[in-house]
This record gives C-alpha cells, sequence and structure tokens, in this order.
C-alpha cells in the first residue's frame, strides 16, 4: 500500500496495485482502467477510487469485471513522471522476455513492468472477453479532454462513441508505450487525457469518462437516456470540432540538449508561421508554417518536446477503412522493392531506393505506422492482423 497525494483536490488516498476491483454477473466484458501510469499524473488515480467506492456504495449492477489498476507505484508516491526512466516507453517483447521470464530486473520501472504485466496476463487468463484497456493520464500543459490510440480500425471504431478529439499515429513516434503493447495483443485499448496534472477539472472529466465507458461497454446496465446523459456529460469538457486528428511531427528533446518550451501554447491552438515555441539550447525555435500544436512540454521529465498535428478529413479515413478491409497491403507485396519483414505478414520491409513512389500518408490509409529502418529502408508495421474482433462483434457499440 502507497499514499498519493493530489495536489489539485488537496487529498491523500492509500492504495495498492489493484486500487480496486468488482466482478458482477457472469458472461459480461472484463474492462480494465490504468491510473498513475506517470506518478505526477493522479488524477485518474483519485477519480477510479471515486467511481468505484461509488459503485459499491450505490450496489449498482455490473456485468462481468471491471479493475482500477495503478501504474507506477513508486513514482505516484513521490509526484514524480518516473523514477529511473519512463514506465510508458519500456514496453518492447525482448524486455518484457527478459524482465518476466529471465527475472532479470536493473531498475525500478523494469520491477513495476514485470509486476504490471503479471497482472494482466492473470487476467486476460482469466477474465472473459470482451477486453477493453483504458489508460487515464493527464498533460502537462492546459488542454481541453482527448483520446489517443494506435490506429486500427477496431480501436478508430470503438473510440468514434466519445464526443471527444481522437488523436491517430502516435505509435509512429512514441515507443514501447503500455497501450501500444496490449494493442498489439489484439484488444481494445486507448489513452485518455483528461486535463492539465494539477487541474481539478482533470479529475472530474476522468469520472465522466470512465462512467460513460462503463455504460458504452455495457459493463454497467443502463438504459438509452443514461447513456445520452453520460456521453452528454463527456462531450461538454471537449472543445474542438474535428473528431480525428493525426501526428505528423514530433520534436524528440536530445539526452543532452536544455529545452525549454516557451509559455501559453495549449493543446489544438493554431500557430501562425515565425513564433517562437521553445528555447533549444539556447537558441528560439520558431515555426517555419502555420502549425497546430500538440502536448506542448511543460515539465523537466520527458523526451518529447511538442507534436505537430492535423485534422483528417471524412473521405480519408473512409477510404483506408476499404482499403484496409480489401487488404490492399496484400498486394503490394508482389511490388518491386515491397517484402513481408517477418512470417507474420504484418510488417512491410520497403527498399525506398526501389519503391520510391511510397510515402508515410499512403502507408497510413492501410493502417501501417513507418519508421526508419536504416538509411535505404522503411519499416511499416499495422494492427489490423492481430485485432480479435471476433470477440468483439456482439457489441452494441460494433452493431451501431
Amino acid at each position: 500500500m502507497v499514499l498519493v497525494h493530489s495536489t489539485a483536490l488537496d487529498e491523500t488516498v492509500k492504495i495498492d496495485r489493484v486500487i480496486d476491483h468488482i466482478r458482477g454477473k457472469k458472461g459480461g466484458p472484463t474492462l480494465v482502467f490504468f491510473g498513475g501510469v506517470h506518478g505526477n499524473e493522479t488524477a485518474g488515480v483519485f477519480a477510479l477510487k471515486e467511481v468505484f467506492d461509488e459503485l459499491k456504495l450505490n450496489n449498482t449492477a455490473i456485468n462481468g469485471e471491471i479493475y482500477a489498476i495503478s501504474g507506477n507505484l513508486g513514482a505516484l508516491t513521490t509526484r514524480q513522471r518516473f523514477q529511473d526512466e519512463d514506465l510508458n516507453r519500456i514496453w518492447f517483447s525482448e524486455r518484457i522476455t527478459r524482465i518476466v521470464e529471465k527475472k532479470e530486473i536493473h531498475n525500478k520501472e523494469e520491477k513495476e513492468l514485470h509486476d504490471l504485466y503479471v497482472l494482466i496476463d492473470s487476467i486476460l487468463e482469466t477474465g472473459n472477453p470482451p477486453f477493453y484497456f483504458l489508460d487515464l493520464h493527464t498533460t502537462s500543459g492546459d488542454t481541453s479532454p482527448f483520446m489517443v490510440l494506435n490506429d486500427s480500425l477496431l480501436n478508430r471504431t470503438y473510440a468514434s462513441h466519445y464526443p471527444l478529439p481522437i488523436i491517430l499515429g502516435i505509435e509512429e513516434y512514441l515507443k514501447g508505450a503500455l497501450l501500444s503493447y496490449i494493442n498489439e495483443l489484439g484488444y481494445v485499448s486507448l489513452g485518455f487525457e483528461s486535463g492539465q496534472h494539477d487541474d481539478g477539472k482533470a479529475v472530474q472529466s476522468c469520472i465522466e469518462f470512465v462512467r460513460y465507458s462503463l455504460a458504452l461497454t455495457e459493463s454497467m446496465p443502463v438504459s438509452s437516456e443514461k447513456l445520452q446523459e453520460l456521453k452528454g456529460a463527456v462531450a461538454e469538457s471537449s472543445r474542438p470540432r474535428h473528431r480525428f486528428f493525426e501526428i505528423y511531427h514530433q520534436h524528440d528533446i536530445g539526452p543532452e540538449s536544455t529545452f525549454e518550451m516557451y509559455p501559453g501554447f495549449v493543446n489544438f491552438q493554431v500557430v501562425p508561421k515565425g513564433v517562437n515555441l521553445a528555447s533549444v539550447d539556447g537558441v528560439a525555435l520558431k515555426t517555419t508554417k502555420t502549425r497546430q500544436i500538440f502536448m506542448p512540454l511543460y515539465q523537466k521529465q520527458g523526451n518529447e518536446g511538442f507534436y505537430f498535428i492535423r485534422p483528417i478529413p471524412q473521405f480519408l479515413l473512409w477510404l483506408s477503412k476499404k482499403l484496409r478491409k480489401f487488404k490492399v497491403d496484400h498486394i503490394l507485396v508482389k511490388l518491386p522493392g515491397v517484402s513481408w519483414a517477418d512470417e507474420k505478414k504484418d510488417t512491410l520491409l520497403i527498399n525506398l531506393r526501389i519503391a520510391r513512389f511510397f510515402a508515410k500518408p499512403f502507408l497510413h490509409l492501410l493502417g501501417y505506422r513507418a519508421r526508419r529502418y536504416d538509411s535505404a529502408h522503411l519499416i511499416a508495421k499495422n494492427r489490423e492482423s492481430a485485432s480479435k474482433s471476433q470477440e468483439y462483434s456482439e457489441t452494441t457499440w460494433l452493431k451501431s
């Protein structure tokens, strides 16, 4: 058990790895919420504690099982993002094998990963599908709530039922995230960013998100009128009108670099050309074009200074859905310079010296997120083949 303090609420709670767990009527889904994967982001922990206490106090009927899980217990006690390294950047299969199977644990975050992995594995082993994994976060800068997810059709379809801005493509830039690992297992998984770390409104937004998620997944049976009421509460906190955005640039902070974001920038803000964004090693970094900024960094810990995003037209969302359903990527491997990277046939290896016509936006339409493999090759991976769509086939949200 550890003590976690909220500056926003001026309250302290005592929690364990499993903040709470409710087992309801058999046959329902398994819904897993994470809070405090970053130790300075306590809003999710307090929101989960309040909602689960509320469910028990009111003897609310639950279908299946619901879990509230704390992420980085050690960092939560000291209210810092992490202790030795970012827990949300180390979920790589090779590293997990070393930590879990070989028991080679080199720092505090690897011990946290070990404990979380064992718990998640147990839930998947004993729980009833469909599974949902929802990670509650906050940001260092002021923001309207939004969702971040890996771009699979299953994720996208589920997320579209939330009246919130949805950010796609972060997996192309942010490596080793917990939800990326879970999504590669084929399950619905997404991140919810509720507001600024120490803003009381972020806690309330988390509470509203959790309540609506319980109703949407039918973990908590409600009338259609109540479902719309819960959805409306989530919608009230959302400002940007456009539903889907994609990330197309990340400013990386080098290990020896000094970075300071200039004050006043907020998520989704459109910044004109020629505006000073940040100081990098004492030099002002300016916009070279009009940009829409996302997740500006206003804390000392972290390696991503900011992102640029842009709206995704509805036509492209429709087109990408059609292309993926027809598995156009399986035709591409017949072209010169394009091959499967392995036998799983979910990763393309593209020789840019031969297949010069390939561009990331085209790969994005097919559900692939690409990164440089070497100077001449791109390696692009998708998650469509891994999606356990059949497990969600009878859900109301998928049929609607």
